[in-house]
């Protein structure tokens, strides 16, 4: 894209700030309508499973009902606190936002199609999505209510103890690949399950940890079950009970753009990304972006599903889960699929 602009006249240095600009717009622009139309969708799902419509009013089959809730928000009056902290309140949702756009810079759509195609971009994505908790815990504190205040004690250890067993998940996908890139895992992914299938997941070691990363990105994003942090029968709504007008939208916003990038990392880490799902010569002719995009809405249609069937956990059930299970199964799977790699020769990626 830098060349491009360079063809127009443009020096070095001023391309490559404007090609890297309009790089961001063009990840940053889609992200923000395919979160509108996923809210709408998200709805859609629970309305069928309980039985009911749904949107249906708002535009055909009710697809504006997103946008006119957004226009709705921004004609809001945004109320501050009087005995809040103004300038940690105001800058919470800012914080939210801004980290949950930052970590789509190093996601791949298609071969070669990617902002920064970084080395170490799974670490990437796991430092910033880390970055999360803060939003929400500056949500809490500034607030100075008692009910942001427990939400935002109860999301910063929600988070980190996931964040833990996600990371070692993680490792066992890097010790199959033998890269953090996240095109080097897709591509590593190739012809994977028997010669045929393009996905880790076939794999009987990464079946079951597919699973622990499934159940631990509801957690990181508190969706249902794990939905404690929002707790309306418990802190009324949790960290952003005192936040109103488009601070609110903001934190709505960076939760549902959390949601999809969790759900493209189901698809991108052990799903095989922009790969068929065999390695068959005709489903090559589908442009990859499109298989991305369709696993990618299966795991969100997962989401949804999850949210309208399943009950909340209790807080210790929450910990016991992340610390008790998930941490010592992430750790057991670490040894057995080192072993497995080594007595098998295929250590680190290479036959």
């Amino acid at each position: 894209m830098t060349e491009f602009f360079q063809s127009l006249g443009m020096n070095y240095e001023f391309a490559w700030f404007t090609a890297t600009i309009a790089g961001i717009l063009l990840i940053a622009l889609p992200v923000m309508l395919a979160v509108a139309m996923v809210i709408y969708v998200d709805r859609k799902v629970w309305a069928a499973i309980n039985l009911r419509r749904g949107p249906n009013v708002v535009g055909p089959f009710g697809l504006l009902q997103s946008f006119a809730d957004a226009l709705k928000v921004m004609l809001q009056e945004t109320i501050i606190p009087s005995a809040a902290n103004k300038g940690i309140f105001i800058l919470a949702p800012i914080v939210t936002f801004t980290v949950a756009l930052a970590a789509w810079a190093v996601v791949p759509f298609d071969a070669g199609v990617v902002l920064a195609d970084i080395n170490v971009g799974l670490l990437y994505i796991l430092a910033i999505s880390s970055l999360s908790v803060y939003g929400v815990v500056m949500a809490g504190w500034a607030s100075n209510s008692k009910y942001p205040f427990f939400s935002a004690m109860r999301a910063a250890a929600q988070m980190i103890s996931y964040e833990v067993s996600i990371g070692f998940i993680l490792v066992c996908v890097v010790l199959f690949a033998g890269t953090f890139n996240l095109s080097g895992i897709v591509n590593a992914q190739a012809e994977f399950g028997l010669g045929v299938v393009n996905a880790f997941v076939v794999h009987p070691l990464i079946f079951p940890i597919w699973v622990m990363f499934f159940i631990s990105c509801l957690a990181e994003t508190q969706r249902v079950p794990f939905d404690l942090t929002e707790a309306e029968s418990e802190l009324v709504a949790g960290y952003q009970t005192e936040y109103s007008s488009m601070a609110f939208a903001m934190f709505w916003l960076g939760e549902y753009a959390n949601i999809l990038l969790m759900c493209i990392l189901n698809a991108l880490l052990f799903w095989g990304g922009w790969l068929p799902p065999i390695d068959w010569e005709p489903l090559y002719y589908v442009p990859g972006i499109v298989w991305l995009l369709l696993k990618t809405f299966m795991f969100f249609f997962f989401f949804s599903w999850v949210m309208a069937t399943v009950p909340r956990y209790r807080y210790d059930q929450l910990m016991r889960l992340g610390w008790k299970v998930f941490l010592p199964l992430s750790l057991f799977f670490i040894v057995v699929i080192s072993g497995y790699l080594m007595a098998t020769g295929h250590f680190g990626g290479a036959a």
